[in-house]
C-alpha cells in the first residue's frame, strides 16, 4: 500500500509541476535602452588604403620578389532608423587594386624552380549592398553599444593581367559579377551626439563569383566560384566613421 501510495504522489506531482510552471515568467535580467531612436538618418563613410614596396623579399616559396602593390577602398552609407534601435538602407563600395612584380622566383625544391618577371594587373570593382542593423546598447550607456548587420551584396568589375614585354608580351582581360550574403558584426563609440566610430568584421557569408576572361584577344574562357565560411577573418576589419542626423 505504501509503494502505491508512492506511487500517486509522484504522479500527482508530474502532473502539477507544468502547470506551476507555466505560471512563471523566465526573465533573463537584460536590459534594452533606446540607444539608436526612430527616425534619424544615419550616413557616414570607410576608406581604407595599403601599400607595399619589395626588394629581394622571400615569402614562402616565393624568393628575390621585387615590386610594389597598392590596394584603395571607399564605401559611403546611408540608412534610415525605422524603428527604435532598428535602420536598414544601403552601402556603395569602390576598390582598385594594383600589382606590379619586377622579379621573383617561385622554388619548390632544389632542383625545381620557375622565373616570374614583368607581372602586371590592375583591377577595378563597384558594389552595391542592401543592409539592415539592429543595435544593442550596454545597458544604459549611450555612448559604446553593438550592431549587427546583415548585408546582401552585388558587384562586378574588370581587371587586366600583363606579363612579359616586346614580342613575348601576352594579355588577359577580365570581367566579373559577384553575389555576397553576410553578416558583420561590429562595435560603434559616439564622439558627440551626432558623430561615432565603427569598427566591424565579416564572420558569417556566401560568396559567388562569375569571371569571363579573354586571353590575346583569342582565347575565351570562365570560371565560377562558391564559397561559404563561418569565421573571423582578420583581413575584413572595417573602421568608419558615420553621422547621426
Amino acid at each position: 500500500m505504501k509503494l502505491i501510495r508512492l506511487l500517486l504522489l509522484f504522479t500527482a506531482l508530474a502532473t502539477l509541476s507544468p502547470a506551476v510552471n507555466a505560471q512563471e515568467k523566465f526573465r533573463r535580467g537584460l536590459e534594452q535602452s533606446k540607444f539608436i531612436p526612430k527616425g534619424q538618418w544615419i550616413t557616414g563613410v570607410s576608406v581604407s588604403y595599403s601599400q607595399s614596396t619589395n626588394d629581394n623579399y622571400q615569402f614562402f616559396i616565393v624568393e628575390d620578389i621585387s615590386g610594389d602593390n597598392y590596394t584603395f577602398k571607399v564605401s559611403p552609407m546611408l540608412l534610415y532608423s525605422f524603428q527604435d534601435n532598428l535602420a536598414a538602407g544601403g552601402k556603395f563600395g569602390y576598390q582598385r587594386s594594383l600589382i606590379r612584380i619586377d622579379d621573383a622566383r617561385v622554388v619548390l625544391d632544389s632542383e625545381t624552380d620557375y622565373k616570374i618577371d614583368n607581372l602586371y594587373s590592375l583591377s577595378h570593382n563597384y558594389y552595391g549592398m542592401a543592409c539592415f542593423r539592429n543595435y544593442i546598447s550596454f545597458g544604459q550607456n549611450k555612448r559604446f553599444g553593438l550592431f549587427n548587420e546583415v548585408q546582401l551584396q552585388f558587384g562586378g568589375g574588370e581587371s587586366k593581367l600583363c606579363n612579359g614585354r616586346g614580342e613575348d608580351l601576352t594579355g588577359t582581360f577580365e570581367r566579373n559579377y559577384s553575389f555576397n550574403v553576410g553578416l558583420a558584426p561590429g562595435m560603434i563609440m559616439f564622439l558627440n551626439n551626432y558623430s561615432a566610430l565603427e569598427v566591424n568584421i565579416g564572420v558569417l557569408g556566401f560568396d559567388y563569383t562569375h569571371t569571363k576572361s579573354v586571353t590575346d584577344q583569342i582565347y575565351v574562357a570562365s570560371r565560377d566560384s562558391r564559397s561559404a565560411n563561418f569565421r573571423i577573418n582578420l583581413f575584413s576589419i572595417t573602421f568608419g566613421v558615420a553621422f547621426y542626423l
